[in-house]
């Protein structure tokens, strides 16, 4: 039996993750659930997978949770201090890091401290601070084991090949709510638009950056990380079926890919179980009905995401940083009515230009350097 902390249990990763321990009883104990404010489902999660330990960020939240659940043994904390505790119980074995933003930084660092595995789903821990990640991860022995589907794709296209590496990355994208727009049909979409992904069921924040591209490029910079390759090793695909969720070229040419429906449950699970496969409830990859899978090249003059991932790698240091907090904070400014979805790229570009970078960061200096992006966005825009 695996034993699991979960971080960001109400959250899309977090559900299907759940649901995939409903579908194998017995395999899996879960130690610990932690969400930001949904305390509604928190309380239906705790009453059916019992933890010993619930967490909440926000206070007021978490003394509500305590009165509703008074009638079990669940303790429950707060803040990033409770983050932290959750992330550290003893039993637990393998931590899902769901959380969407840079406040899953500091509870993984701790979880590999504490010699957890990581099933990483949280790309601003690798995007931001992937310098420091790695290392530690390397240093504690701890297995990071990606759950985003193209990341899990690539894992399992390496996964075999006993030290072979790999000349090129081939990472897929749907193309997203607008693929193959000109930027004069983008300037007046509304949020509504923006959250239709075609193939992907997605948090609000991931759909939208899969719309402006930017969600490619936080990967591009998850992958630098997590397979150790240079930026320029690794390319865009526009594959609009989401069945190849992305693949490997290696010296001699050939190329090894990943298959699957659009299923979030299939990485989650691979990562859970790893290096095992097990059965899994789920629509079964049918290529003759399919009949043909499309490849195009990505518009990086429109969907500017990946053209601002690209130029953070080669500045280094702290812009990733600050690549990430401008597009989390310009999202969150669209989501409200104060921007339009251009504006978004606008916003990544005016904080990136205003930017001095610094090397090697410390975790310090990289939550000093999102503090300095979110100041300027409130001043600027």
């Amino acid at each position: 039996m695996k034993v699991l902390s979960i971080l960001g249990s109400t959250g899309s990763i977090g559900t299907q993750t759940l649901d995939v321990v409903s579908q194998h009883p017995g395999d899996f104990k879960i130690a610990a659930l932690a969400a930001g404010s949904n305390i509604d489902l928190l309380e239906q999660q705790i009453r059916v997978f019992r933890p010993q330990l619930a967490a909440v960020w926000d206070e007021r939240k978490a003394a509500d949770l305590r009165l509703r659940i008074a009638d079990t043994s669940v303790r429950v904390v707060s803040g990033m201090d409770g983050l932290i505790e959750s992330v550290t119980v003893p039993e637990a074995d393998i931590v899902v890091t769901a959380v969407v933003g840079m406040i899953g930084i500091r509870p993984t660092m701790e979880a590999i401290r504490a010699g957890k595995d990581i099933a990483l789903a949280n790309k601003e821990t690798l995007v931001t601070a992937g310098h420091l990640i790695m290392k530690m991860a390397r240093d504690a022995g701890v297995r990071i084991l990606p759950v985003d589907s193209e990341h899990s794709a690539i894992f399992q296209s390496l996964h075999g090949e006993h030290g072979n590496k790999p000349r090129r990355i081939l990472l897929t994208a749907s193309g997203g709510a607008f693929r193959g727009r000109k930027r004069s049909e983008l300037e007046n979409v509304r949020l509504e638009d923006a959250l239709k992904n075609p193939n992907w069921d997605m948090g609000p924040k991931v759909t939208i950056d899969s719309a402006t591209m930017v969600n490619k490029g936080l990967e591009v910079i998850e992958a630098r990380w997590l397979f150790d390759v240079s930026a320029e090793q690794i390319q865009i695909l526009v594959h609009p079926q989401s069945i190849v969720h992305s693949a490997v070229e290696f010296e001699d040419h050939a190329v090894i890919a990943q298959l699957g429906t659009p299923d979030m449950r299939i990485p989650i699970q691979y990562a859970l179980y790893y290096p095992d496969r097990k059965p899994l409830a789920t629509d079964v990859l049918d290529l003759f009905s399919i009949g043909s899978l499309t490849f195009e090249e990505a518009d990086l003059s429109v969907f500017r995401g990946p053209a601002f991932a690209y130029e953070a790698i080669r500045a280094g240091g702290s812009m990733p940083t600050v690549f990430n907090a401008a597009n989390e904070r310009a999202v969150a400014l669209f989501v409200q009515g104060r921007i339009s979805f251009l504006q978004i790229y606008d916003v990544i570009e005016d904080c990136m230009s205003a930017h001095t970078v610094l090397q090697e960061p410390k975790l310090e200096d990289i939550l000093e350097t999102e503090k300095w992006t979110y100041q300027l966005i409130e001043s600027r825009w």
